[in-house]
């Protein structure tokens, strides 16, 4: 899909003005060139452009708001020089996997007063001698150079700052949670009680049952024994009166 109707489907029918956010990667460009940008693009903060075939930058329009901008896997070799004119806010640039060979291409991006991190991966500049201090010395105002600092510590992940921000802004939910918890698990508590009380009757009305119905067993066999006693003794009686009449 060629690029200016991939930037038309992207609008859904919004105004351009509205957009904050655009991705085209992927797409083409006919001539090397940005196609279906305009001036009217005022609110856009974050524009990728991955993969596009882009040879040069001259026809990006004025992006006075643009903070973030991803060029990487194109053909650029220069006219980065463009980037300080339109884009002057820009705070992080990706040339990643581009045709950037000299340091002299690079310098044309002192103008970015605001730029704090820059990606030069896979491209042919990387294999210079002394190739980190060099882009760090010619642009100073750079924190970040792909991914590191001077002293090669690793870039902070706006990603993962976000998460670490929306952690802290939910810290006190845990809390409440806690606290809803902690009523439930009393009325659980007041309903095991309840539960406990109950149980306690019922056994002892079981007890009670067992001890009656023991208590009745043994009446029974009080009975049964007299009865037996009874009979043996008129038996017996009833043999002595035998042996008299003998």
């Amino acid at each position: 899909m060629d690029m200016k109707k991939r930037i038309s489907l992207e609008l859904r029918n919004r105004n351009p003005a509205q957009i904050a956010e655009l991705v085209v990667d992927n797409s083409r460009s006919t001539d090397g060139e940005v196609e279906g940008l305009t001036d009217d693009f005022t609110d856009l903060e974050f524009l990728s452009l991955v993969n596009v075939g882009l040879n040069s930058l001259a026809k990006l329009p004025s992006l006075p708001k643009l903070r973030k901008l991803e060029l990487s896997d194109n053909n650029l070799s220069g006219s980065l020089d463009t980037l300080a004119e339109k884009c002057p806010n820009l705070t992080y640039l990706n040339l990643s996997g581009n045709k950037i060979k000299d340091l002299s291409t690079v310098e044309a991006l002192q103008n970015l007063k605001n730029l704090q991190s820059l990606d030069l991966f896979n491209c042919e500049i990387t294999s210079l001698e002394d190739y980190r201090e060099s882009v760090f010395e010619l642009l100073p105002q750079i924190t970040y150079l792909d991914g590191f600092d001077q002293e090669d510590n690793e870039a902070p992940d706006s990603e993962a700052e976000d998460e670490d921000e929306d952690g802290e802004d939910g810290a006190g939910q845990p809390g409440d949670y806690d606290e809803d918890d902690d009523e439930e698990e009393d009325e659980d508590g007041s309903e095991g009680g309840e539960v406990g009380l109950s149980f306690q009757v019922n056994r002892a009305d079981q007890e009670e049952e067992e001890e009656e119905d023991y208590a009745e067993e043994e009446e029974e066999e009080d009975q049964v024994q007299g009865q037996k006693r009874k009979r043996d003794e008129d038996d017996e009686g009833e043999e002595d009166e035998d042996d008299e009449d003998d």
